[in-house]
C-alpha cells in the first residue's frame, strides 16, 4: 500500500501500517550485511614472496617500477629513494680492444671521467704461456720417429692460436698433412714440453711434468664407444646377469650361515659330552701324574693358517695380514716379541709382495714356537728321569749327552742370541720354570728318606 501511495503521491496516514515487517517484527533499520569481497588466494607451489609481487585490487601497496634494495625491512616497506644529485654525463667515444692483433677501432658510451683508460673488459683476455724451442734443442732431444719438424711446428702454432682447445686443434689440423687423432696430438705436445721442461730444469709450477697416457685414453674411449652402442636387448641381457649374480651371492651368504649354525651345534654338542664324561670320572690327580703327562707332538705343531679372502665386493689387502682367532694370546704376545727383537713393524704397509712374505715370516715364527715348547718339554721330561734314577740309584751317575741339551740360562752379551732362545715358551721372563722346581723338590724329598732308612 506504501508503493502505491506513494505513485499516486498521496499523503500517508499517522497510524502506523500494517505490514510484513510489523507482523514478523524484523527491524527496518538493521545494518545490512556487506559481502565480502573475494580474496584470491596463492597459487599451490608459488612462493610467497613472489604472490607478493602479483597486482591485484585488494593490495593497495603496490610493488615499485624500479628495482629496490629490501634487505631487512621486506619488500612493502622500502620504496626507490631518487635522489636529487647531478647526473653524470656520459660520452660518446672511441675505444680499442687490446685481445685484436688488427688494431680495430669501436665505438661505446663511457662516461667523461673514465675517458682515456684502459678497456675495461680486457682483463679477462688470458692467453696460455707455452714453451718455444730452437733449432739446436730440436734436433737434440725433440726428434720423434713418426713426426716431423714442420708439423711439430704447426702443432705448436695451432696451440698457440686456440688455447690449447683440443677439439678445436683437432679440427682445423691441415688435411695434406697426416691424419692424427685427438691423442696423437695431445701426446706429442706433452712429449715436447716434458722434454723442455727437463733441459732447461724449470721449477715450481711451470716444471711441473705432465704425464699423458696416450694408449689409456685410446682405450678408455674404445669403451666408452662400447657401452654407448650397446643395444636394447644387450641392456636387458646386463641387467638380469646383475640380478642372477646378486641371487647367486645371496644364496651363498644364506648357506654359510646355515653351516655356521649347523657347526656351532655340533661344537655345542661335543662340549656337553666332554663335560659329562668328565664327571662321571673320578680322576686323583698328584704331582707324579702331572710329570707323566704327554708333551705336544710334532704332528700337532704348525704354522698359521691365513683364511682366503674371497669376496665379491671390494676389499682391503690389510685384511690379508690379520692374524685368525685361532692364534692364542700368548703367541701373539711371542710373536710381537721376536719382531721387535728383529727391528721390524708390527704392521708394516700392505704391499702384495710384503704380504704375503709377513704372513710367511710369522707363520714360521709360529711354528718355531710349538717346536721350542715341545724341545723344552722333552728336556723336562729328561731331567726328571735323571733325578728318579739318581734318587733310586744314588751311587751311580746317569750323564746326558751334549745331544739332548739345551742351554736354558743366561748366556753372555757378546754371544749373539738363537732365534729358537727369543720366544720364551714355557713361562714369562724374570719366572722360574714351576714343572722344573717341582721336579727338584720331588727328588729332594726321596733322598732325604732313602737316607733316613
Amino acid at each position: 500500500m506504501a508503493d502505491v501511495r506513494d505513485i499516486l503521491e498521496l499523503e500517508r496516514s499517522p497510524t502506523p501500517e500494517v505490514s510484513k515487517e510489523v507482523i514478523l517484527g524484523l527491524r527496518k533499520d538493521a545494518p545490512k550485511r556487506k559481502k565480502e569481497k573475494e580474496v584470491m588466494r596463492r597459487p599451490e607451489g608459488m612462493h610467497r614472496e613472489l604472490y607478493a609481487l602479483l597486482y591485484s585490487d585488494s593490495n593497495k601497496d603496490l610493488p615499485p617500477l624500479l628495482p629496490t634494495d629490501s634487505a631487512g625491512q621486506g619488500y612493502k616497506s622500502v620504496k626507490a629513494k631518487l635522489g636529487m644529485k647531478r647526473v653524470r654525463p656520459w660520452k660518446w667515444m672511441p675505444f680499442t680492444n687490446p685481445a685484436r692483433k688488427d688494431g680495430a677501432v669501436f665505438y661505446h658510451w663511457r662516461r667523461t671521467c673514465d675517458e682515456g683508460k684502459e678497456y675495461p673488459f680486457a682483463m679477462f683476455n688470458k692467453k696460455v704461456e707455452l714453451l718455444s724451442y730452437s733449432d739446436a734443442e730440436y734436433s737434440e732431444h725433440l726428434l720423434c720417429e713418426g713426426w716431423t719438424r714442420a708439423e711439430t711446428d704447426i702443432l705448436f702454432e695451432l696451440c698457440h692460436r686456440f688455447d690449447l682447445r683440443w677439439p678445436v686443434i683437432h679440427d682445423r689440423w691441415p688435411p695434406h698433412l697426416t691424419a692424427r687423432s685427438i691423442e696423437d696430438l695431445k701426446e706429442r705436445y706433452y712429449n715436447v714440453t716434458n722434454c723442455l721442461k727437463k733441459v732447461n730444469n724449470l721449477t715450481g709450477p711451470e716444471g711441473k711434468i705432465v704425464n699423458y697416457d696416450g694408449d689409456h685414453e685410446r682405450r678408455r674411449k674404445q669403451q666408452l664407444l662400447k657401452l654407448w652402442d650397446r643395444t636394447p636387448k644387450q641392456i636387458e641381457e646386463e641387467q638380469q646377469l646383475i640380478n642372477e649374480l646378486r641371487k647367486i651371492e645371496a644364496r651363498k651368504k644364506e648357506r654359510e650361515k646355515k653351516t655356521q649354525d649347523l657347526q656351532k651345534l655340533i661344537s655345542a654338542d661335543t662340549d656337553s659330552r666332554k663335560m659329562t664324561k668328565t664327571t662321571k670320572k673320578k680322576i686323583q690327580q698328584t704331582k707324579v701324574a702331572k710329570l707323566d703327562t704327554a708333551p705336544p707332538s710334532l704332528e700337532s705343531c704348525t704354522g698359521i693358517k691365513f683364511p682366503d679372502i674371497k669376496s665379491s665386493g671390494v676389499s682391503l689387502r690389510s685384511q690379508r695380514m690379520k692374524l685368525p682367532a685361532s692364534v692364542g694370546q700368548k703367541k701373539v704376545k711371542a710373536i710381537e716379541q721376536l719382531l721387535t727383537e728383529l727391528s721390524l713393524e708390527n704392521s708394516p704397509m700392505a704391499v702384495e709382495e710384503v704380504c704375503q712374505l709377513f704372513n710367511d715370516l710369522r707363520s714360521d715364527l709360529v711354528l718355531m714356537y710349538g717346536l721350542r715348547t715341545i724341545l723344552l718339554n722333552y728336556v723336562f721330561e729328561l731331567q726328571t728321569l735323571k733325578h728318579q734314577c739318581e734318587s733310586v740309584m744314588p751311587d751311580k751317575v746317569l750323564e746326558i749327552p751334549e745331544a739332548l741339551t739345551i742351554n736354558t740360562g743366561e748366556e753372555s752379551p757378546s754371544r749373539p742370541r738363537a732365534i729358537s732362545e727369543m720366544i720364551d715358551a714355557v713361562a714369562t721372563p724374570n719366572t722360574p720354570n714351576r714343572k722344573r722346581k717341582a721336579a727338584l723338590e720331588q727328588s729332594n724329598v726321596l733322598k732325604k728318606i732313602k737316607a733316613r732308612t
